[in-house]
């Protein structure tokens, strides 16, 4: 854990999940997906730690103006910075991040299932992507039931039940079920992989604060049969389907 990068350190902080996953990817590509959820990190903060919509959309801002060529000092905004440079991370995805935390807060069923389309799955692509996958329609689906499955787990947590609850419980299952069968390619499996995390806290009558033995162990044989299934989570089951790389 000493050599970790500063993006990484912030990765395994705040998103542990994703750190893990991380992982599994080869050795060249984690430094870019370090660096693209430290970022996501940083826009999810624009609205949390300020009460004012225009102070959240000005700090979204500051971060569209790194996308778009601005070099900062920064623990996020200068590794963001040198993998746009070198292709490690492509700009429209990462706008499209901006755009997806830029909507107004979600105040209907509907409301949320875009948001989260919009940022999970948004952030899912951008991943695969960085992998050197190109554009994978899946792992939107897959990022998106981990983004239910998060937003449900969270308020869990917090004992302020989701108003929306089962509808986007419902969602999650379903995004699984068709992110499965449509198919990852092997070189965006680590993309995919929260998925897994996704199913399991999606059949759990009480969620869990500290991932588990077996939360990770379903991460590691998922990664070893290169496959995420959507068995057991409430939907028809559909394991992935590895596709031929591009």
């Amino acid at each position: 854990m000493a050599s970790l990068s500063r993006v990484a350190e912030i990765v395994r902080r705040h998103d542990p999940d994703r750190f893990f996953c991380t992982l599994f990817a080869p050795a060249p590509k984690r430094e870019a997906l370090f660096t693209l959820y430290a970022f996501n990190h940083e826009l999810a903060r624009a609205r949390e730690v300020t009460s004012e919509p225009m102070m959240a959309l000005i700090r979204l801002q500051w971060w569209r103006e790194v996308v778009d060529g601005a070099r900062r000092r920064h623990d996020v905004a200068g590794p963001l910075g040198e993998a746009l440079d070198a292709g490690a991370l492509h700009a429209p995805d990462l706008e499209a991040m901006i755009e997806g935390r830029e909507a107004d807060p979600p105040e209907t069923a509907e409301e949320w299932r875009e948001y989260i389309s919009g940022t999970a799955g948004t952030l899912a692509v951008a991943a695969g992507r960085a992998l050197g996958a190109g554009a994978v329609p899946a792992l939107r689906e897959l990022g998106a039931a981990y983004g239910a499955a998060g937003v449900l787990r969270n308020a869990a947590l917090a004992q302020a039940p989701h108003p929306f609850a089962a509808d986007l419980a419902q969602s999650g299952r379903a995004w699984l079920a068709a992110g499965a069968k449509a198919g990852v390619p092997r070189p965006a499996l680590a993309a995919a992989l929260p998925a897994v995390l996704a199913c399991r806290d999606l059949r759990r009558a009480v969620p869990v604060r500290e991932r588990g033995v077996g939360d990770k162990l379903a991460v590691i044989i998922a990664a070893a049969r290169g496959r995420v299934s959507s068995v057991g989570c409430g939907s028809a089951p559909h394991p992935t389907r590895l596709l031929p790389p591009a």
